[in-house]
């Protein structure tokens, strides 16, 4: 996945929540449209919860080289 290696559980979501966020601030900025919004906005919770977990992922990547369960 990332740099060709294998990404445990931890940072294998993590991974994909920043996929998902970066997606959402290209659509946010160049259309004005909010995807996590759209998808969660009837659930404020959910979409506040978003974007922690998202910010939370920016940590966890950082420290994947650090992981001992990773192989990157």
């Amino acid at each position: 996945m990332m740099m060709g290696g294998k990404l445990c559980h931890v940072h294998t979501a993590a991974y994909w929540l920043l996929v998902i966020s970066g997606l959402q601030l290209g659509l946010s900025a160049l259309f004005k449209f909010n995807l996590v919004h759209t998808v969660l906005g009837s659930v404020p919770v959910l979409e506040t919860a978003f974007y922690v977990l998202a910010g939370l992922s920016a940590v966890a990547m950082l420290l994947a080289g650090s992981c001992k369960k990773c192989k990157i």
